[in-house]
């Protein structure tokens, strides 16, 4: 039976200043590289061989999973793709959360966080902050960068690339580690635990956490669990 172990990344720049932070490429704090370090020592507790390693193509998530290989002293060639990118949020990238639920109010803010199908204001593509200006996404063709997306969009992305280049891998009863973002494991977690477009939104996924799936051959979730018990969340699957 094979292993996927999901993982946010640790705490990121932007998370510690609370702003929204999608597709802009920033870094892990020291607490972030702490956390990623610790998930390491709870994946090697598991006594697994891992066989592949999958982060998004974003810096906090590809330092993330190199602080795991590094602790599990594994140094296979991870494998990186953009469509594990955390959600775009559009015009409110880069703003503070706390200073736009005072000007738009708690539940719009809620609303664009959490809701299935509703996406915020498109970001401009003269602005810095848009992927078309970062260097990290330049290989990306042009056509599948987005100006904003709502978790639909990131669900749909994620999902056509789990089925076509990790599900078969874990057919063939393969371990892997996936380290990503809260909007791109929440959609994972939606497709696995077959949650609806409702139940989706009070999913919460912790930083540094790993979370271990088991799957049948089927591709049936059997087992869940947070292997750091006292930072979990509530998967809403048992």
């Amino acid at each position: 039976m094979p292993n996927l172990i999901l993982v946010r990344h640790g705490q990121s720049e932007w998370n510690l200043e609370k702003r929204f932070t999608g597709w802009v490429d920033v870094d892990l704090t020291g607490q972030g590289k702490l956390e990623a370090c610790k998930s390491g020592e709870d994946i090697r507790e598991l006594k697994i061989n891992i066989d592949y390693f999958f982060s998004s193509l974003q810096l906090r998530a590809i330092n993330t999973l190199k602080l795991i290989q590094d602790t599990l002293r594994d140094p296979k060639e991870p494998i990186r793709a953009w469509q594990l990118n955390e959600r775009h949020y559009g015009a409110l990238t880069g703003l503070n959360k706390d200073e736009m639920k005072k000007k738009l109010g708690e539940d719009k803010i809620y609303e664009f966080r959490r809701a299935w199908d509703i996406k915020p204001d498109p970001l401009s593509r003269n602005n810095p902050y848009h992927p078309l200006n970062i260097e990290t996404y330049k290989k990306i063709p042009k056509e599948k960068i987005p100006d904003t997306e709502s978790l639909k969009d990131t669900y749909e992305r994620v999902i056509e690339y789990y089925s076509s280049d990790i599900q078969n891998k874990l057919l063939e009863n393969k371990n892997i580690v996936i380290s990503a973002h809260g909007n791109s494991i929440r959609a994972l977690c939606k497709f696995l635990f077959k949650l609806d477009n409702k139940r989706i939104a009070l999913l919460e996924i912790p930083t540094g956490n790993p979370l271990l799936i088991n799957l049948n051959s089927r591709q049936e979730v059997t087992e869940c669990r947070y292997l750091n018990k006292d930072r979990a969340r509530d998967l809403l699957i048992f």
